[in-house]
């Protein structure tokens, strides 16, 4: 391989690793943001296990009156979801790191 080819792969690799590092940093966003929505369901779930028996949700810009039961419910099906998003995230970040790591000893060589 000639140093015109070198170049030019190495090129490609730098461009590959740099689309990696902005797909991490959009995963650490993302989840970043289920983290947060996390934590606002965990906190309406305490709430709810704390109030009595009228509990309200909000639909758009109505708040409507709701079996406790049934949004505790709900909130409990939305952080497993949430959960599973987040590990889903966790795991895309691993791979992208890990590419991100071989990407980067491979230019260094």
């Amino acid at each position: 391989m000639d140093d015109a080819e070198k170049a030019e792969n190495r090129e490609r690799t730098i461009h590959h690793l740099q689309i990696l590092e902005q797909n991490l940093q959009q995963t650490m966003l993302q989840k970043q943001a289920f983290q947060m929505e996390l934590g606002e369901t965990q906190a309406a779930i305490k709430e709810i296990e704390k109030s009595g028996d009228d509990v309200f949700k909000i639909i758009g810009q109505l708040m409507i009156k709701s079996e406790k039961k049934a949004v505790m419910s709900e909130l409990a099906n939305k952080e497993k979801l949430i959960n599973l998003r987040i590990r889903a995230l966790e795991k895309q970040e691993e791979t992208f790191s890990e590419k991100i790591d071989s990407l980067q000893h491979e230019i260094m060589e």
